[in-house]
Formats: structure tokens, C-alpha cells, sequence
């Protein structure tokens, strides 16, 4: 679902940026008030982890592929806030060092991924929670909002192309929906199974979770989060389906030249996740993955680093200081 250069005109790129950068001034503020600082490494996480699950493109009817966008597990881990500071790491990394996403439609893509998977399914699957609570209700929610999720962000990504002229949205409406209906099953399918392991294993990491006693250490969720994004990087990545996602299937069914039109204004040092000077495309998609990887933690840890403050201890309080 990321739209390249050149299928939105000034306008509406530029609205759509105003709108993004609003969403994430937003998501700073509330982040930097309802985010527990001992969560900044899992903002860190998810983010490597949402980097290398969006490599593996999975088959969709007609030629067409899909990947997770991760916007409700990351606002049901992190809250919605955080989700929208982690997807956009994601983009920003993509965009910049991958070719994935044009640059001047950054803020499109964002808003589309960031901001209407994110708090959109966010609270969808709240919704769905209060009304079905317990575990199967929790897990029901994630499920639809996931879904849910994916074919609202297509549709307002087939409102954008419209209002640029690129493609009349009575066009791109079904066409964008329909496939995104399909590939928002495979969202709802991956993010429900993390969620379910992790509910099972650490509920404690879940957004709404209510602190029982001393909190839990997270080095072992770091360790075996980093391997399996790793993992997925470096193993799994270079076998992803090569089929065009469904943006890129729809704009070349409606008779446009993708790669040409969506050239990259800026020349990115790893476009189309490849590193140059390997011969092997395998190993070499499996070494740009594990690069994006760890950039994504990176980019995603020092952000929550810089913007959550630390807490003052209880002994430095004006509180704790003794009387007289």
C-alpha cells in the first residue's frame, strides 16, 4: 500500500502531509504522557518486528500480494499513540534507505498506514472488546479491527489517487477494496496469532494491562523478539511471494508503468532491499533486511528514548524529603 512518486498530485500530497505531520505532533504529546518509560524498548521492538513481517509478501488471488502493516498489533501492544511513532519509523526507514514509498508521498503514506490502521483499528477493536470482553472478545477484536483496518486504509489510499486525477474513485473504490479485503484476512490472521501468543506468554505486555506487583523484567522478550524479526529477515524474506501488492496491481491493471512513473526522486542506498555488490539477490535481500532490521529498532528505540522522560525517584521528590 505504499503509493510511489508521482501518483499524487502537490495538493493532495501536501494535504495529506499536514494531516500526518498534525497525527504525529499528536501521537508525541500523548506518547511522552501515557507511555511507561520500560516500555521504550518494546517501541524498539515492534518496530524491527513490523519491518520484517512488511518483507514477506504473501499470495493473494489474481496475481496480487500482500503484507502486514501492523497497526493494530502495535496499538494493541503500545497503545495508539506509540503505534502511530512505530509505523512511521517503519516508513521513514522504507522510504529513505529502501525505495519503498515515495518521498513526496511520505505523508500520504503515512497518514493511510500510520494513522488509519493504527488509531482507526485501535479503536475499532476496543469497540468489539467492550462489547465481547474476555479473551476470545480481546482476540475478536484485534481480529475485525485488523481487517477492518486494512480496507479502510485502502479506500482512503483510493480517495487520495482520486483527488489527484490519477484514477476516477468510482475505479479504484472496488478495485482497492476488494483486494484489500483479501489481504486484510491475512492481517487479521498474522496479528491475532502474536497477540494471542504474547496474551498467553506476557500479558503484561498488552497496552491496557493492569500492573500486579513488581513489573516484569523485559530482556527475555528483547532476546527472543530480536531473533524471530531476525530470523525473518535473514530466513524467511528472500522466499516472499514476488507478486505485485495490491496498490502497484491495481495502478498497472488501470494501465499505468509503475516503475517508470514511480521512479525515486531521492536514490536510496538499498532500493528494491537490495545490497550492492552481491551477486546472490537472495543474500542480498536477506542482508538489506537485517540492516532495515536493526535501523527500525534503532530509529524507533531512540525516538521513545528522547521523547519519554525519566521519571524522578522517589527519593529525589520534594515528597520524600523529610520535614524541618
Amino acid at each position: 500500500m505504499h503509493i510511489p512518486d508521482g501518483f499524487l498530485n502537490p495538493a493532495t500530497a501536501a494535504t495529506a502531509g499536514g494531516l500526518a505531520t498534525a497525527a504525529l505532533t499528536l501521537a508525541v504529546r500523548q506518547t511522552r504522557i501515557h507511555l511507561p518509560r520500560r516500555k521504550v524498548p518494546l517501541m524498539g521492538l515492534t518496530a524491527a518486528f513490523v519491518f520484517a513481517a512488511m518483507m514477506l509478501n504473501f499470495p493473494v488471488a489474481g496475481g496480487t500480494s500482500g503484507h502486514l502493516v501492523g497497526g493494530v498489533l502495535c496499538a494493541v501492544l503500545l497503545g495508539p499513540a506509540a503505534a502511530v511513532l512505530v509505523i512511521s519509523s517503519v516508513l521513514i526507514v522504507q522510504c529513505f534507505i529502501f525505495a519503498d514509498g515515495g518521498v513526496l508521498a511520505l505523508g500520504a503514506n503515512i497518514f493511510n498506514m500510520a494513522v488509519v490502521c493504527s488509531v482507526g483499528g485501535y479503536y475499532i477493536y476496543r469497540a468489539v472488546y467492550a462489547i465481547l470482553p474476555g479473551a476470545r472478545g480481546r482476540l475478536v477484536g484485534v481480529a475485525f479491527a485488523s481487517w477492518l483496518a486494512t480496507v479502510a486504509a485502502a479506500i482512503v489510499c483510493a480517495g487520495e489517487l482520486a483527488l489527484s486525477g490519477t484514477v476516477r474513485f468510482a475505479v479504484a473504490f472496488p478495485a482497492m477494496a476488494g483486494t484489500h479485503m483479501l489481504i486484510g484476512v491475512g492481517e487479521a490472521v498474522i496479528t491475532t496469532l502474536v497477540i494471542s501468543i504474547i496474551f498467553k506468554v506476557r500479558p503484561d505486555l498488552l497496552e491496557d494491562a493492569r500492573p500486579a506487583g513488581e513489573p516484569r523484567r523485559y530482556g527475555p522478550v528483547l532476546v527472543f523478539g530480536a531473533i524471530i524479526a531476525l530470523g525473518l529477515a535473514l530466513f524467511v524474506s528472500p522466499f516472499a511471494c514476488p507478486w505485485p501488492d495490491g496498490l502497484e496491481h491495481f495502478l498497472g491493471s488501470a494501465g499505468f508503468n509503475v516503475e517508470e512513473i514511480g521512479k525515486p526522486r531521492l536514490a536510496a542506498p538499498m532500493a528494491d532491499y537490495k545490497v550492492g555488490g552481491i551477486a546472490n539477490a537472495s543474500v542480498a535481500t536477506a542482508l538489506a533486511g537485517a540492516i532495515g532490521t536493526v535501523v527500525a529498532f534503532g530509529l524507533a528505540f531512540v525516538l521513545a528514548r528522547v521523547l519519554i522522560p525519566d521519571k524522578p525517584k522517589i527519593a529525589d521528590s520534594p515528597a520524600a524529603t523529610p520535614a524541618g
